[in-house]
Formats: structure tokens, sequence, C-alpha cells
């Protein structure tokens, strides 16, 4: 995005449009994940990719908390951590994390093998630990707008979701849990991170970096599948 672009006038309106331009750079157009939901991946794929994926997963709550550390708000971190709560889970209620490795297990992964790594690729390892690091250094009200990629995230789950129904009956039903939380708590999370966005980026400039910070994001999701694709051919 270049200076300029939003306007001068600094319109709400003309600001949202902008954030939510950047769901045609979405990782849902990468073509292994097209594949995937045109249920044209082998078992194997289907492994890598929840392998790999459950490195980002597993981090989800330290991006989340580099954010808290670095939010001066006392009302946007009193809504925020529930974000670490929904992916660490509490005792006696499943996680996000936890609904990942069940997801692995329903797919024939052992649970071990996504906890020690041994299938991470390095363009996964790369991709999501920049995106921590960008969240604890960069301004928080940044970190912030890199995770509004939520704001297409409900019907990516929700095809996802039927993708898996439909056309990987292999996977046991019952590891789908975490793409059925999902549905409700990407809406939620993505309507207050744009509260707080449209309310402390006024200026062009404030906005153009918060729109810089989504693309970003946009393009760690797409490193991703770039590595798990490129390690998982077939």
């Amino acid at each position: 995005m270049t200076a300029g672009t939003i306007g001068t006038s600094a319109g709400t309106e003309e600001f949202v449009d902008a954030l939510r331009a950047r769901s045609r750079q979405y990782h849902d157009r990468h073509p292994f994940h097209v594949r995937m939901n045109a249920g044209l991946l082998s078992p194997r794929q289907i492994r890598g990719w929840v392998a790999n994926r459950f490195y980002y997963q597993e981090n989800i709550p330290r991006k989340d908390a580099a954010i808290l550390a670095n939010c001066p708000d006392l009302g946007v971190r009193r809504r925020w951590i529930r974000r670490i709560v929904d992916h660490d889970g509490t005792a006696g209620d499943e996680g996000g994390i936890e609904a990942w490795l069940r997801l692995g297990e329903a797919a024939g992964l052992p649970r071990e093998e996504l906890q020690d790594r041994r299938h991470l690729v390095p363009g996964v390892r790369f991709a999501v630990d920049a995106y921590v690091t960008f969240a604890r250094t960069r301004p928080w009200v940044e970190a912030v707008a890199s995770s509004l990629t939520e704001l297409f995230a409900p019907d990516l789950m929700a095809e996802r979701l039927a993708a898996f129904e439909r056309y990987y009956p292999w996977i046991d039903r019952e590891g789908l849990t975490y793409f059925r939380n999902r549905l409700h708590q990407a809406p939620r999370d993505s309507e207050h991170a744009l509260e707080v966005v449209t309310t402390h980026c006024r200026t062009p400039e404030e906005q153009e970096r918060a729109v810089a910070a989504l693309t970003f994001k946009c393009d760690v999701l797409w490193a991703m599948m770039d590595a798990i694709d490129r390690a998982h051919p077939e």
C-alpha cells in the first residue's frame, strides 16, 4: 500500500474498506488451500498441513501475550485476554491447542509428533516466528491490526469444515471441533480488533501502517502455505 491510498480525510469507512480488501491476499486463495477444499489432497498432505499448522496454533497465545504486554489500555487488555484462554484452555475446558492436537489424532497423527515438531518445515517455523516477533516489537495497535485476518476467517472456516466433512471421511468428525469453535470465536475477535484499530488509527499515516500490518500477516500465512506445499507435493 502506498502513501495516500486511504486519503487525507482518513474516513473510517474508507479505512475499513482498505482493510477488508486484503482478503484478496488471504491464504484461502493459495493453490494448496484450494486443492484442500476441493478434496484433492492425500492423507499425507493433510497430515503435513495439520502438523505444520500446529506450530502456528501453539504460538497464537504467545503473540497475544506480546500484544497484552505492550498494550497500555486496560479495557482492551480485559477483552484481549480471552484469546489466550480460548487457545490455552482452562482446567476442564478444552482450548484451541488441545482441539488441534485432537484434530491431529483424528487425522492419524499421534500428539507427540505434533508436540515434538518432527514434521515442522523451516519455512513455517520462520514465518510463524516472524509473526510473534512482529507482535512483540511493533506498536501494539499495529499488532492488533495484523490479527484482522479474522475478518476473513469465518467464511474460510465454514468452507473448510464442509470440505473436511465431505471429502475426508477418514478423519474422525470429533476431531473437527477446532473449526466449529472458530465459527463463533473469529467474528467476536475480529469485531473487537476492528473496534480497536478504527478507534486508535485516525490519521492517514496510522491507517496505512495498520493496513501494512494486515498485509504482513497475510504474507505470513501465504508463506506458510508455500512451505507446506513444497514439503508435501503429493
